[in-house]
């Protein structure tokens, strides 16, 4: 499958000097979708700040051996010198290779040839060894998070969370009580409202593909709220929701949405980490100097945020595209406007974060983008927010948003500094919010979890085997073997 080919700009880059890097040049390293860079650089060795052209490269991804390859290939121009090519394979290959081209002469040391067997997403074929999967993943030794979530936790009894979690919480909660023994995944499912077991479901099948997890037991949240209130630590837990809060002992993991987006990348999803990187808007100098915040009513802040919008147009333009929670004041805080596609977000340079039932989940897509964030202050956190840091990542509001005309004026006073701020939470996201950094993230969660674990992880009674999906059409044929002395 082939990109769009190149056409001609000026000044142009330097096959020779130009940059081409990432795990998708990497056999073992396998991702839904795989991905790599490439940086423009000149003859002179400097690198380009600005797009050459979004046609300027060509990169095909085929397999010698089979000419009709099953590979969907997009290049992405992210308007800073840069590109980030992503790739979709619907087969496994044996000998895959990327050709990334520059008026038809090699960039760098392109072609870059994967050998060995190239795993597409559904082919299931875990690595057996864990930490040489996490080398081939170039995971980080350590998340900080995680460390702080499970330190309350000196020992895990699985027996007397299997009696009392589901006494405790599943009543008036829902429940996922997961087991995961020789790398198969087992459920249960406590409460009403389970349907949200389908993005858990989908990423456990999907790790377990990759690689071979310890024998775990632990229980799921499927709602919004984290639950475990309770502080004498022999008296904890362990619960494990997709937000914390400042009240609670929950461990957290990445968000559903953020999973589902890796999971679905070039699939059900058009927002993905990936795809904002290419749909940033305008230049930072022809955007529109206003706040801008959509989102329907789920948080009181919020018809705040829109009473204070209307009153300051020439600061905010802020407005609801649904109602749900506050349908009494809709005459109020209405209108309801036309829903504005994500990427149409970057037309403006200040981007409001403001919480919904909890943390808002758009963070992560606000910060990769070409805006700066505006971030209210909130007792909700995802797995990443505490390496976030206010006034380098982004610009921090008071809970209340009582300063947030004043932080408007402050970014429009000081638009360098802004910019500053816009391209540092921009890298963040780049560097820890990719789909790489998830499957790390809950690989390493799993591992330190299971070094707690007391008891041995047993198949509960009532408990159902996930299936792995079936691919009749493209089958995988797992060729892995133990490499030792690798690591």
């Amino acid at each position: 499958m082939f990109s769009s080919p190149a056409l001609c700009a000026s000044p142009a880059p330097s096959p020779s000097r130009t940059l081409v890097w990432g795990l998708g040049l990497e056999t073992h390293a396998v991702l839904p979708v795989r991905f790599f860079f490439i940086q423009a650089v000149d003859k002179a060795g400097v690198n380009f700040t600005t797009s050459p052209g979004e046609n300027t490269f060509e990169v095909k991804v085929v397999s010698p051996s089979e000419p009709f390859s099953r590979i969907w290939v997009q290049l992405l121009d992210r308007h800073d010198g840069s590109f980030l090519v992503r790739y979709r394979m619907y087969a496994s290959y044996t000998d895959l290779n990327i050709h990334v081209l520059l008026r038809n002469k090699p960039v760098a040391k392109s072609p870059y040839i994967l050998t060995g067997s190239v795993y597409h997403e559904s082919c299931d074929c875990p690595e057996s060894n864990g930490a040489l999967w996490e080398k081939y993943m170039r995971c980080p030794s350590s998340f900080a998070q995680i460390q702080h979530d499970l330190s309350v936790f000196t020992r895990v009894d699985l027996d007397r969370n299997a009696e009392e979690i589901p006494v405790r919480f599943g009543q008036r909660q829902s429940l996922c009580h997961y087991t995961i023994k020789n790398n198969q995944v087992y459920i249960k499912t406590y409460g009403e409202h389970v349907g949200f077991r389908i993005f858990m479901d989908a990423f456990l099948l999907s790790l377990t593909r990759k690689v071979t997890l310890p024998d775990i037991e632990f229980f799921v949240n499927l709602g919004d709220w984290p639950l475990e209130k309770r502080r004498a630590p022999g008296k904890l837990h362990p619960i494990f929701s997709w937000c914390g809060s400042n009240d609670t002992r929950d461990i957290v993991m990445p968000t559903y949405d953020l999973t589902e987006s890796v999971l679905e990348t070039m699939g059900r999803v058009s927002l993905d980490m990936m795809s904002v990187q290419g749909n940033t808007g305008p230049p930072w100098a022809e955007k529109n100097s206003t706040g801008f915040w959509r989102g329907r009513d789920s948080r009181r802040e919020r018809l705040e945020l829109v009473k204070m919008a209307r009153a300051n147009p020439t600061l905010m333009d802020a407005a609801f595209t649904n109602f749900f929670f506050f349908k009494h004041d809709e005459s109020l805080y209405g209108p309801l406007v036309k829903h504005v596609s994500f990427f149409d977000f970057f037309k403006y340079k200040y981007q409001i974060n403001v919480d919904g039932t909890v943390a808002a989940y758009r963070l992560p897509y606000l910060l990769a983008g070409d805006s700066v964030v505006l971030k209210q202050e909130s007792i909700y956190y995802e797995h990443f927010y505490a390496a976030l840091q206010p006034w380098v990542h982004y610009i921090p509001l008071k809970a209340d948003l009582s300063d947030l005309l004043e932080k408007i004026q402050w970014a429009k006073d000081h638009d360098e500094e802004a910019l500053e701020i816009a391209r540092a939470g921009q890298m963040f996201a780049r560097t820890h919010l990719m789909g790489d950094s998830i499957f790390c993230y809950y690989f390493k969660l799993f591992q330190e979890y299971a070094k707690l674990q007391v008891t041995e992880p047993k198949v509960r009674v009532g408990m159902e085997r996930v299936e792995q999906p079936k691919d009749d059409l493209f089958p995988c044929y797992c060729h892995r073997t133990k490499v030792k002395d690798e690591l």
